[in-house]
């Protein structure tokens, strides 16, 4: 079907006046036009419901990180699909008596979130019990001076990071498995009405040294158009004060408040944290990081076109030029910025695409899924 918007051609000649005064009105109705015809396919496919995950008879303790935000959203995906793929879960965390509550409930597995902070004796009680643990990392490679302390007492491992697989594996765990996280639809989705939020280029996420290296030399010419920057240490920019609440220091932004910025964004830029950072990594080994940060599946989630830097194992995930859009350095960046910014059809084009390879292959419900295989077998 031709979606084209096609421009009427006024029959008789125009003043210079009145020409401008047109020009500004079509272009007015085009972008409109744009936008409702974004929306409407958003929610065509937002709407379209998940193939059904054959729910398992078995119990599982899911023990939470107890740090609070930003990992309790983590927390709700991993527990809401949990609950829609098994019989029964507990709820606990890592402050609670694992081992008293284990005994009451017997579970058939104990799942750890992040686990930084639980007592190991507890897992190994656990397993002496003859229960199954796992855990899922949340934060690799950038914390494996802590994580290569703790990994070798759980059943299962599960990590993020592709290049942490034979680090762990090499330390004696035998059940080693690669599992990104994923998006979270109560959390992030497409806006499907006007949205209330309208930016060409949003960029959310903390001001490592990395990113304020790699912005600070294009910012006069990213800044050129509507740019709007939000996260914590931003004011480690030296020019940050020059384009006022464009960058929003300090903010932290809830999930449902960071897909309705993605969703009425036309870019997001996803520029990955680096392995090495002396300041905010213990991560001494410098084990570098190949796989998709969690931001790549939400922003995907939100409907929006996602411009990232270049992670290895991206193309596992999302098809370059097709459903995600990647670059090498800042100007390649610029590039294509510019050009996405000016072909509309294009850009959707992607963003359409990210959205339906995330619904079909990227949510948590399948992540979970997985991970109960890999432990309990196919159903």
């Amino acid at each position: 079907m031709n979606n084209e918007f096609i421009l009427p051609v006024p029959p008789f000649p125009l003043t210079v006046a009145e020409e401008e005064k047109l020009r500004g009105r079509l272009t007015g109705f085009k972008g409109g036009y744009d936008e409702g015809y974004l929306r409407g396919r958003l929610a065509v496919l937002n709407g379209r419901p998940e193939e059904p995950i054959p729910v398992r008879n078995i119990h599982v303790m899911y023990v939470a990180s107890g740090k609070g935000y930003p990992y309790s959203p983590l927390d709700d995906a991993v527990l809401s699909s949990l609950q829609s793929l098994t019989a029964e879960v507990t709820i606990t965390d890592v402050r609670q008596n694992l081992v008293e509550l284990a005994a009451g409930k017997r579970p058939d597995l104990v799942l750890v979130l992040d686990g930084m902070d639980l007592p190991l004796e507890q897992i190994a009680v656990l397993r002496g019990s003859g229960i199954r643990t796992a855990i899922w990392l949340t934060d690799d490679p950038y914390y494996t001076d802590f994580t290569m302390k703790i990994v070798a007492h759980y059943d299962y491992v599960f990590t993020l990071e592709r290049n942490c697989i034979d680090f762990y594996r090499g330390m004696g765990c035998a059940e080693v498995h690669y599992l990104p996280f994923a998006a979270h639809r109560d959390h992030y989705r497409p806006t499907t009405a006007r949205s209330p939020v309208t930016r060409d280029i949003s960029f959310i996420g903390s001001a490592y040294w990395n990113r304020v290296n790699f912005f600070r030399p294009i910012m006069p010419e990213l800044m050129q158009f509507n740019t709007v920057i939000n996260g914590i240490w931003w004011d480690r920019l030296p020019e940050a004060p020059l384009y006022g609440e464009r960058i929003e220091i300090g903010k932290w932004m809830s999930p449902q408040e960071t897909a309705v910025t993605y969703s009425g964004s036309k870019i997001v830029i996803n520029l990955h944290r680096s392995h090495m950072d002396e300041v905010a990594n213990n991560n001494t080994l410098l084990i570098t990081a190949a796989s998709p940060n969690p931001r790549t599946f939400e922003i995907a989630a939100s409907g929006t076109l996602q411009l990232s830097d270049v992670r290895e194992d991206m193309a596992r995930f999302y098809t370059p030029g097709e459903e995600i859009e990647t670059f090498s350095n800042p100007q390649e960046m610029m590039d294509k910025i510019r050009f996405y910014l000016t072909h509309e059809e294009e850009r959707r084009a992607i963003a359409l695409r990210a959205l339906e390879r995330t619904l079909k292959d990227h949510t948590y419900p399948k992540r979970l899924n997985q991970l109960l295989t890999i432990i309990f077998g196919p159903q």
